[in-house]
């Protein structure tokens, strides 16, 4: 029985026909594939193309030696992790640091004493095999870690993700609204709640399926019209719309809610059943606060709220705005 598995390969270096005889004979019984070359450049080449699991190399070679073959084998990054054991009669301690400085794992004195080879060989074809196994399962961990964090980073975005509409749910609003009012200082902050106008007229009269693709229709067109750095749109409820506006007054708030009417308008979903228009419309709530540590950012959401009603009981397809009591 084998003592490694069969796909290892060893590539055996040696210029002396003899040595390469005998190192194949004495390790035939590992059953691995056996490789060899009679010179460095072939030794490259074929560590290239054959991806060896272990190098026996020879130090003294016509052409680029032992030491040059192992120090352009290390260069590689295709061939650098194979482990390279030199043999050569060279055996000056000088020698055998060379071979270890340009990228050895060991080192076998000519002439070689084949049962010495034998378990050197076996040993570090062990040892890679270890180390190939356990960079496989580095891998195959990071692999796992990777997909783990994108699916979590998936999940926090679907949590705070409205499924109809694609943009932020009333959860995410909240929690921006919140972080928006503790990092304020000396800038205003502004929102604007939207609600279509006659909506559950408007699913009565076309259904419940052309409801839900006005809803979506009307989100992308807020999302169109707030261009703002930092700007949230959100689904606040069934029909309405929320939009933070960091750092933006009043008069500028007004500016993107006209925008935002705009775009609605230029939609001309019609709308039979409405009071206020023959198509869809809107009615805007707006409220800016310079945010302070004795309020709460209810307040500011209060505010908008009873601009919005207003604009509804001034007869909709408008907007109202309300500066929030400081």
């Amino acid at each position: 029985m084998s003592d490694q598995a069969p796909e290892s390969t060893i590539l055996i270096v040696d210029d002396d026909i003899v040595n390469l005889k005998l190192a194949v004979e004495c390790l035939d019984d590992l059953g691995v594939k056996l490789l060899t070359a009679r010179d460095g450049r072939t030794a490259i080449e074929r560590a290239h193309i054959a991806q060896p699991d272990l190098i026996l190399l020879d130090v003294q070679m016509p052409g680029i030696d032992g030491f040059e073959t192992c120090r352009q084998l290390k260069a590689a990054p295709s061939t650098q992790a194979i482990p390279v054991i030199f043999m050569t009669a060279l055996n000056s301690i000088d020698d055998k640091l060379r071979g270890f400085e340009v990228g050895g794992v060991d080192y076998i004195p000519k002439p070689v004493q084949l049962a010495e080879l034998h378990a050197r060989v076996k040993t570090h074809l062990a040892l890679y095999q270890l180390q190939k196994a356990l960079q496989s399962e580095i891998h195959e961990r990071k692999q796992a870690e990777a997909a783990l964090f994108k699916a979590n980073q998936e999940l926090q975005r679907l949590a705070v993700l409205d499924g109809l509409t694609q943009v932020a749910n009333r959860r995410r609003f909240d929690q921006y609204l919140h972080n928006r009012w503790r990092e304020a200082t000396a800038q205003p902050l502004s929102i604007i709640l939207c609600d279509i106008d006659f909506f559950k007229r408007y699913n009565d009269t076309y259904g419940h399926v052309a409801g839900d693709l006005c809803i979506q229709q009307i989100a992308r067109s807020i999302s169109r019209a707030v261009s703002r750095e930092q700007a949230l749109v959100a689904r606040y409820g069934g029909e309405e719309f929320a939009v933070v506006l960091p750092a933006t007054t009043l008069s500028e708030a007004r500016t993107v809610a006209e925008a935002i009417q705009r775009e609605v308008a230029a939609l001309r979903l019609a709308h039979a059943a409405s009071a206020a228009s023959s198509v869809v419309t809107l009615s805007l709530g707006i409220a800016c606060l310079h945010p302070s540590p004795q309020q709460e950012p209810s307040s500011l959401v209060a505010a908008a709220d009873a601009a919005l009603y207003r604009a509804k009981e001034h007869g909709r397809n408008r907007i109202e705005v309300e500066q929030a009591a400081p």
